[in-house]
């Protein structure tokens, strides 16, 4: 749960980037953007790999 939290985070995080992007044409901010969705796509593959080990652990 954790890693989801951080992910929950992360998303708050360049929400506010992605405004000075799109609405203020703040190109710095763009790769701030840039650099969190791919810090997001690493954090989800790691939950996904997370869930399904614990999923494999314990079958029901």
């Amino acid at each position: 749960m954790k890693k989801f939290d951080e992910l929950k985070a992360l998303i708050a995080q360049i929400e506010l980037d992605a405004d000075k992007f799109y609405n203020k044409a703040n190109s710095a901010a763009g790769t701030r953007v840039r650099k969190g969705m791919q810090d997001l796509k690493n954090i989800a593959q790691s939950i996904r790999a997370e869930v399904q080990e614990l999923k494999n652990k314990n079958p029901q």
